[in-house]
């Protein structure tokens, strides 16, 4: 028995059909949800979020109270997270001390490349359409694929099938592209560069250009084998059920003959790893985007919008001025607009004329209803009054805005420990490869270190230079080594001669000094979220319990009381204090005989070099 042979479309073929399928084609989410579409989804965010509705006119005549811009800027806020926030480690217990070079040169290296700036918009795209896309370019800095560029993908599962992305290129920047795709392809594209782009939209409009650009498609997945080969448009391929995962460059030209659509393939090739990652927000099974926050936010921005038109409709009804007459010769003037001030009007003796007083009676209706759609929205996207810069009701206690803000900040700080665990994946799959290329060179950089850092080296250089001065001494003295005292001190002075230098120090990275060392990252986000304020007020509480008589002696010796009170300092704004500098002078007993001698020794200590 002869087995049916599948007929395949071309590849040029398969992404016109596509591209006609992803504007049009609904998938049914539930029994009274049919009718989703990802395009759809995506222009509707973006439309509203923009303060633009997304039917009728758009002539600024209707009033749009936008709900959703501060609660997508709380939302961009509280759930990013800054480059310093990766700890990049050393994974090597015998090299783990250089964790601190590779920290310090990281976040240099990252704000040079812009990886702050990608995480940003990974956030924003996360919020606004409940899925961020990012894709590997093999450089340093991942790309965030705006999903407006999105020609089609599976809309029920973004990673399950195929990735095409539609690009507009400017002359230079397909010329950039010679010596990677096919130079005699490009030469032929450039001379069909059209001076229009393709818009966003529906209706295949085209916005005109002063300088000519390409339309290309970039294509990912798992395609037949024939298309490997040589394809025209309109031919069919046998399906003989071998795929690979590969990648497609191509555009399209019009034929001078018949106008038909002819396609050029620019690059074509077999892919050995995948180049997307792709993080939803809140997931909603059976599509690929999950629960975008503007999503969330069009029922309370739809009915907001309605009453506020119904507000400025009575607004408009009562800003009009009518007057009523029971004179027939009156009325018939119909028009005031000309009379001057102080004119008189002969109403004959019994006449009268007044002004109709016209009153929006259920305006206090419609004003609750907006406060209450604003009131919702606010609670879907969890953005309190503080979050958002406005002051509280008067008369809500201290205490209570403070419990209010920081349960309103929980869903934030859940949704930020999923966009740091996904950026994790990202740098130990695409970045670090780069960071690590980076470290294996020399470089030399002043930097700022902080307290908790400035102790750290302190500690390590006094314990190395002090082990240096007990080994030299006991070379020199025949044997003796130095008394307790003397180490003491010297320990002393080589810390204060290092602090007198300040928290700003040049660090130096050895060439090879990271060679086969692998590196890691954790992501640390726990004290992203503090309220600085309610912070300072719980600090303050304890720590006016511990400022009785003998205070600065108790910080003096006791490193926890100091973080302490260093946390408080930190949280106002204000600067740390190092009290380790001020330690009381070492008190040595009276000096004589063999004890003079040991300070002489003292006095010719080798000074410190650092």
């Amino acid at each position: 028995m002869n087995e049916v042979v599948e007929k395949i479309p071309s590849i040029y073929q398969y992404i016109t059909d596509e591209e006609t399928a992803w504007r049009t084609a609904r998938v049914p989410l539930a029994s009274n949800w049919r009718d989703w579409n990802m395009y759809e989804h995506i222009d509707r965010s973006f439309t509203l979020k923009n303060s633009r509705f997304y039917k009728g006119a758009q002539d600024y005549t209707r009033p749009f109270d936008n709900l959703i811009i501060p609660i997508a800027n709380v939302n961009y806020r509280t759930e990013g997270f800054d480059v310093k926030d990766a700890q990049i480690y050393v994974d090597n217990a015998e090299n783990y001390h250089k964790s601190f070079m590779a920290k310090k040169k990281h976040d240099w290296w990252a704000k040079e490349n812009n990886i702050d700036t990608a995480i940003d918009e990974s956030v924003e795209s996360y919020f606004d359409y409940g899925l961020t896309l990012l894709k590997n370019v093999n450089e340093a800095r991942p790309e965030v694929v705006q999903l407006q560029q999105m020609a089609f993908c599976d809309q029920t599962n973004i990673m399950s099938g195929p990735i095409c992305l539609k690009h507009n290129y400017s002359l230079s920047e397909l010329l950039d592209f010679k010596g990677k795709w096919k130079d005699t392809e490009i030469d032929k594209t450039l001379l069909m560069a059209r001076t229009t782009r393709d818009a966003v939209s529906t209706d295949g409009d085209t916005v005109k250009t002063p300088g000519k650009y390409v339309e290309v498609y970039e294509l990912h997945g798992m395609f037949p084998e024939s298309w490997l080969g040589v394809e025209k448009l309109g031919e069919e391929w046998e399906d003989t059920g071998k795929y690979s995962p590969q990648i497609h460059i191509v555009t399209y030209y019009d034929s001078s003959i018949d106008k038909s659509k002819q396609g050029i393939t620019l690059f074509k090739g077999k892919e050995t790893k995948p180049i997307f990652k792709a993080l939803v927000r809140d997931p909603i099974f059976g599509r690929a985007c999950g629960r975008g926050g503007i999503e969330e936010l069009f029922h309370p921005q739809i009915w907001t919008n309605n009453n506020t038109l119904h507000i400025q409709q009575m607004l408009e009804a009562t800003a009009k001025v009518l007057l009523k007459t029971n004179k027939k010769k009156i009325a018939s003037l119909n028009n005031f607009s000309n009379m001057k001030h102080g004119q008189f009007i002969d109403l004959d003796g019994d006449g009268t004329l007044e002004q109709l007083v016209l009153q929006p009676i259920n305006k206090p209706a419609f004003d609750n209803a907006v406060n209450k759609w604003e009131q919702k929205a606010r609670t879907i996207g969890a953005a309190s009054d503080p979050a958002l810069g406005l002051n509280p009701v008067s008369g809500t206690p201290l205490g209570t805005t403070e419990i209010v803000t920081s349960q309103g900040q929980g869903i934030h700080e859940y949704r930020q420990g999923k966009i740091a665990v996904f950026w994790a994946g990202v740098y130990r799959d695409w970045v670090l490869p780069h960071f690590s290329s980076e470290l294996q060179k020399s470089d030399k950089w002043l930097d700022e270190l902080t307290l908790t850092e400035l102790q750290y080296i302190t500690d390590c250089l006094v314990r190395n230079e002090t082990n240096r001065y007990k080994k030299n001494y006991v070379l020199d003295n025949g044997g003796e080594a130095p008394t307790p005292e003397m180490v003491l001190m010297y320990e002393q002075k080589v810390k204060e001669e290092f602090q007198r230098k300040g928290n700003k120090h040049f660090i130096e990275i050895i060439i090879d000094e990271f060679k086969y060392l692998e590196l890691d990252v954790e992501i640390n986000i726990a004290d992203k979220q503090k309220n600085m304020a309610e912070m300072v007020s719980k600090l303050n509480s304890v720590f006016r319990t511990l400022f009785t008589p003998g205070a600065i002696q108790a910080l003096q010796t006791s490193p926890e009381l100091a973080q302490l009170l260093n946390e408080i300092l930190e949280a106002s704004g204000m600067k740390q204090i190092n009290f380790g500098a001020t330690k009381p002078q070492v008190m040595l007993p009276k000096q004589g005989g063999q004890r003079m001698q040991q300070m002489n020794q003292m006095n010719q200590m080798p000074q410190l070099t650092t």
